[in-house]
């Protein structure tokens, strides 16, 4: 099962071109609201089991827009790649690293991101979405949480990110457009294994990352188990769960990105986002 949303309203989609709208194919049973289809996951899981064939219609996959507009939380997570951990010249770590993107940093698949700065940098991440309320949850159980998944971009600010004594993670990489999603969520059953995925990402067609999540450090299941020990997830909360090998900043010499590239991210089995890079209002460019 893939959900989309158009125009604001839940979309079931049919691999990338074919879609029909929710609450219109259940005769209203269900939300036209993409967020409150997490909200009533089990309700669509059942309906799916036993509905009708659906009558999909062509869709333009670039009017496929934010799929999960409202999550209450958006957690993150830092250095869960064995290979990125590496290359930044940390140790694994012990225990999850969890920070938050705020959830207003969030856009679609297809939305153009303000370049503030020239340091910029790139960050392709599987982004879980939760389909149940989860607290102290077993990595064994974890998965039956979880409504799908989605790629995600978290795209951050360095020069933000290093200011002050401690890192700035969450403010570097909640700036407005800092967090793209899409371009569907996709159901788990949708997967032959969803712990071991390809995932990348590309400036104007120039491969920057290209990985497997089974190069994580800490599985899915081990961060739901982490995360809902400690507080609450919700239906519809999101987890991005970390970047591999290849980002900008640990490049030699560094490469950022500018106005005018096109980041174009992928997650096998999942789709592709394809974000154009913007100067702010009034610019030409970036400054320095």
């Amino acid at each position: 099962m893939r959900i989309g949303a158009i125009n604001g309203r839940a979309y079931l989609l049919a691999g990338e071109d074919q879609g029909v709208d929710l609450a219109e194919a259940s005769g209203g049973a269900l939300p036209s609201d993409p967020q409150q289809v997490f909200e009533r996951w089990n309700e669509l899981t059942a309906w799916m089991a036993s509905a009708p064939s659906l009558a999909f219609a062509p869709i333009d996959p670039a009017r496929l827009e934010l799929p999960v507009p409202r999550p209450r939380q958006v957690f993150a997570i830092g250095a869960n790649y064995r290979a990125h951990a590496a290359e930044a010249g940390v140790a694994p770590p012990e225990q999850p690293v969890v920070f938050t993107k705020f959830p207003s940093c969030l856009t679609g698949p297809n939305a153009p991101v303000t370049v503030v700065s020239a340091k910029v940098d790139w960050e392709a991440e599987l982004v879980v979405v939760m389909g149940r309320e989860a607290r102290n949850v077993s990595r064994a159980d974890a998965w039956s949480y979880v409504a799908g998944l989605t790629a995600g971009q978290d795209i951050s600010e360095r020069a933000i990110q290093r200011l002050g004594p401690m890192p700035q993670f969450s403010m570097a990489k909640s700036l407005a457009g800092f967090g793209p999603i899409g371009p569907t969520i996709v159901s788990i059953d949708e997967f032959p294994n969803p712990d071991d995925l390809a995932l990348g990402c590309a400036v104007n067609g120039e491969v920057m990352q290209s990985s497997r999540t089974s190069d994580f450090i800490f599985s899915v299941g081990e961060l739901v188990e982490y995360i809902s020990g400690l507080c609450t997830l919700y239906p519809g909360d999101l987890i991005f769960t970390g970047t591999p090998e290849g980002v900008g900043a640990t490049r030699k010499p560094p490469r950022f990105l500018a106005a005018g590239d096109l980041l174009t991210t992928w997650i096998e089995g999942i789709g592709e986002l394809r974000n154009p890079m913007i100067a702010p209002a009034g610019q030409d460019g970036v400054g320095a």
